[in-house]
């Protein structure tokens, strides 16, 4: 590929400020290639254009007007994962009071939504806060090279077959920690001679027709639990295979006490309150799953058992971990039981043995017949996006570093990742890391500093991976993961209140995060 000729001079920071401003630069529309980047300098280099990046760019413009930033998505869309994956039913996770942003009220009462209406949530931010000029669609990072001698991130991306050079004072990826080229599909054997067709929901053909067919969904993840439901309405029969059982949540999929509060108060007091209660009340979820993990367990299998009925046993709502060692399955309006019970679905626990041609064998010997088989199982896992990472020209070695809060990584300078909750709403944790990226930002430039690292010269403590869950997209991401320590800053908390006070009221300066000027040793 040619390299498009760029400035790769690391300008200082004084110089910098003499750059055409963003909207000289990127003016053009959304979704163009065009726009100049030969002068590709810039102040921060936004990685990811769903939740996070939407967010990130938010704070910048509101709180950083002087720092120039462009973001770089690799594909043609605004909405990250929210955006591919485009399975039926596809929808949110957690409520939506807390996965929409703060500076964004989400009016609707539906605390669980559809995949289509966070999309337009997130483009409607976007569009109505001026961040489309910003960004730069089709451009996949690929590197990233930190120069020490500039202070300066040397960024490589592709874009329609070209590549090009950019360079920025601070690099933030927003890109999220799942691989988008491919989702985890085990080589079962015998694949090749079955008669109907296998899909992964990561990428779900659009002209794919389940209607009146026999369905097997492999799997018992949030994936499959959302899947089962909405295949029911239209094939003859949808069984899960699941090897283990997941915890599965019923919840309405509206808030009745927010739609009174939104009908009783101004629309965003009415917002903020109950963002909230729901923030407090998944906490307290997850606390007391954590100390009484057994009141927990029995709670969640009995509350499965009476909503299934006898449809289905109690040894196949037994799963194998305590609550929250991984996720719990949230299924709104009962809509899993409810497909369930009325017979046009059912749960079978039982692990592949191979495929034949009219289905699945089962490891019991019994053959599950399939016209269509889905393969929900799982993801993997791609830190930064797969950018190679390297400080003056050495690969960084990701699972020897130690996360500082959350969001950087021990000895890597001017860099931030936007990683949210594994047991909450993404969004809180990564708009509470944009606004300290903000503060960093601001700090930097009024004291005339170039240079912020977190620096490991303490004891972090007895040190396991960054996500401490049990699911397997977690285990076989050992290898790439960074780590995390037992004592503070170096320890993740999966609580918001927590990192309310660690990311947002707590000093700069803490011992571990260290500033410098160029040719400096931070201190």
């Amino acid at each position: 590929m040619a390299r498009k000729a760029v400035r790769a001079d690391a300008p200082q920071r004084q110089r910098r400020r003499r750059l055409p401003e963003p909207s000289q630069q990127l003016r053009g529309g959304a979704g163009q290639q065009g726009g100049d980047l030969s002068t590709a300098d810039f102040d921060v280099i936004v990685v990811g254009a769903g939740l996070s990046g939407v967010a990130a760019a938010h704070y910048l413009q509101r709180e950083c007007p002087a720092e120039r930033f462009v973001i770089l998505e690799g594909r043609g869309a605004i909405g990250g994962t929210l955006d591919l994956f485009r399975y039926p039913g596809i929808r949110s996770d957690f409520d939506m009071f807390t996965l929409g942003y703060t500076f964004r009220p989400w009016t609707s009462d539906a605390q669980i939504a559809g995949g289509p209406a966070i999309r337009d949530y997130i483009r409607d931010t976007a569009r109505d806060e001026g961040i489309l000029p910003h960004i730069r669609f089709g451009h996949h990072v690929t590197a990233a090279n930190w120069d020490s001698g500039s202070a300066r991130w040397l960024v490589d991306a592709e874009s329609g077959g070209e590549a090009l050079l950019l360079s920025c004072h601070f690099l933030f990826f927003c890109s999220g920690y799942y691989d988008y080229e491919q989702g985890h599909d085990p080589a079962w054997p015998g694949r090749e001679t079955f008669a109907g067709r296998i899909v992964h929901p990561q990428h779900w053909p659009a002209d794919l027709d389940y209607a009146n067919k026999q369905v097997v969904v492999i799997g018992s993840g949030a994936t499959a639990i959302t899947l089962l439901p909405s295949l029911a309405a239209q094939a003859t029969h949808v069984t899960m295979l699941q090897r283990s059982p997941s915890y599965i949540i019923a919840l309405p999929a509206r808030d009745a006490i927010g739609r009174t509060l939104q009908v009783m108060l101004p629309r965003t007091l009415a917002y903020r309150l109950i963002r909230w209660k729901n923030i407090l009340l998944s906490t307290a979820l997850f606390q007391f799953s954590r100390r009484r993990p057994l009141a927990m367990r029995n709670w969640l299998v009995r509350q499965a058992q009476a909503r299934f009925g006898p449809a289905v046993q109690q040894r196949d709502l037994q799963p194998r971990y305590d609550p929250w060692d991984q996720r719990l399955c949230i299924a709104p309006d009962a809509d899993v039981f409810r497909a369930v019970r009325s017979g046009r679905a059912s749960i079978v626990t039982d692990e592949v043995a191979r495929f034949v041609p009219e289905g699945i064998e089962l490891a019991s010997g019994r053959v599950l017949p399939a016209d269509l088989v889905v393969t929900a199982t799982g993801l993997k896992l791609k830190m930064l996006g797969g950018a190679r990472i390297t400080l003056d020209g050495q690969p960084l070695r990701m699972t020897e570093s130690l996360s500082y809060k959350g969001m950087m990584l021990s000895g890597l300078p001017n860099l931030a990742m936007a990683m949210g909750y594994t047991n909450a709403s993404w969004t809180l944790k990564c708009e509470l890391i944009a606004r300290q990226v903000c503060r960093i930002l601001n700090h930097m430039r009024s004291q005339g500093l170039d240079v912020c690292v977190p620096v490991l010269d303490a004891d972090a403590g007895e040190t396991r991976p960054a996500l401490d869950l049990s699911s397997g997209y977690i285990q076989r991401a050992a290898g790439v993961l960074p780590r995390q320590g037992s004592r503070k800053p170096w320890r993740i908390h999966q609580n918001y209140l927590r990192d309310l006070l660690a990311l947002k009221l707590a000093p700069l300066r803490d011992g571990a995060l260290r500033f410098a000027r160029r040719g400096e040793v931070p201190r």
